[in-house]
């Protein structure tokens, strides 16, 4: 295995490579599937046409996250992209709501491997494999042959803003792909690398970051967010926090000094008060410092203000800073 740089340094330069699949897959089938996620889902899943995705979040009624998902759009049929363990809960959340539409949902988290392939030279990498060009929009996808192995190549970035790809394969090639993708230059990449680049990239994971007590506004996230789609479940606090209020906490990076990198849950302090806790931390490679993530009182969530970290003597003096960190 290359060294948690040489990892790091072939993401943010290269092609990184890692297996996803322990990411929840479901598919939705019947001629009403597109017209009852649009009202399930915070964004525009009607306006998808095949060969298109999105991301989106399933929310309850009071707008809190059940889910964070990716909707991909094929001819007669629509994938679920779903955080781990948490497809039949999920399915089971969305069976409730269904009363006399033609739409049915099967569980794919077995049916599917998942390759994830994230770097600028992914692209190239994939194409070369292929013999035709893959998809540089976020979420298009196409069936493609990669190295004699029929994979669903998907843009899918894990990390922000850098170019990545995620190929739903069946799981008995999944190993042979995995091969020829790193004979095509590719270097595996850890879940520790894997942590310090989403970390640095300021990606919110459920059941980490989120879970059922976060309302979407907190996230600061308007991708997944359509404000002109129509009503869906836990729309109206949504667009409520929108046009006219505020969310008194939201999701904030932090820039801290010294070397020590505070586990999550650790309490943020500022004037002697806790305004909130970290969700996630990493030693940034790219930075050289240590970094977090964590909800702040909407006071302090300007970048550059001054809080401290920890939950005793002595702090950790830290910064609020804009996300991405890099």
């Amino acid at each position: 295995m290359p060294s948690l740089a040489e990892q790091h340094r072939a993401v943010r330069e290269g092609s990184g490579l890692r297996d996803r699949s322990d990411l929840g897959k479901a598919e939705a089938e019947g001629r009403d599937r597109a017209s009852f996620l649009q009202g399930m889902l915070s964004n525009d899943v009607k306006a998808l046409a095949p060969g298109q995705g999105c991301a989106a979040a399933f929310l309850d009624a009071h707008g809190k996250v059940m889910a964070l998902l990716r909707v991909y759009a094929l001819a007669d049929r629509l994938w679920l992209e779903l955080p781990p363990r948490l497809t039949e809960k999920t399915l089971q959340l969305l069976d409730k709501y269904l009363i006399s539409e033609k739409v049915s949902f099967e569980a794919l988290d077995e049916a599917y491997g998942v390759l994830s392939l994230q770097g600028p030279r992914s692209q190239a990498l994939l194409e070369g494999l292929a013999g035709m060009p893959v998809p540089a929009a976020a979420h298009a996808h196409v069936e493609a042959v990669l190295g004699g192995i029929k994979a669903r190549v998907i843009q899918r970035s894990e990390f922000g803003s850098l170019p990545g790809y995620f190929l739903w394969v069946a799981p008995d090639d999944a190993p042979a792909l995995t091969q020829a993708l790193l004979e095509a230059g590719a270097l595996p990449v850890n879940e520790e690398a894997a942590e310090v680049l989403r970390v640095e990239s300021g990606e919110p994971v459920y059941g980490i970051d989120v879970d059922d007590s976060v309302l979407l506004p907190e996230l600061r996230r308007e991708d997944l967010i359509s404000y002109t789609k129509g009503c869906y479940i836990g729309q109206e606090l949504v667009a409520r926090v929108k046009y006219r209020g505020h969310v008194n906490r939201a999701l904030a990076g932090l820039r801290l000094e010294g070397d020590a990198v505070p586990a999550a849950g650790t309490p943020v302090m500022a004037e002697g008060k806790e305004i909130g806790r970290l969700t996630s931390s990493a030693r940034s490679l790219a930075l050289g410092v240590p970094i977090a993530l964590g909800y702040l009182r909407r006071e302090h969530l300007e970048p550059g203000a001054p809080v401290a970290v920890g939950g005793g003597e002595p702090l950790i003096p830290a910064r609020v800073a804009a996300l991405p960190f890099v």
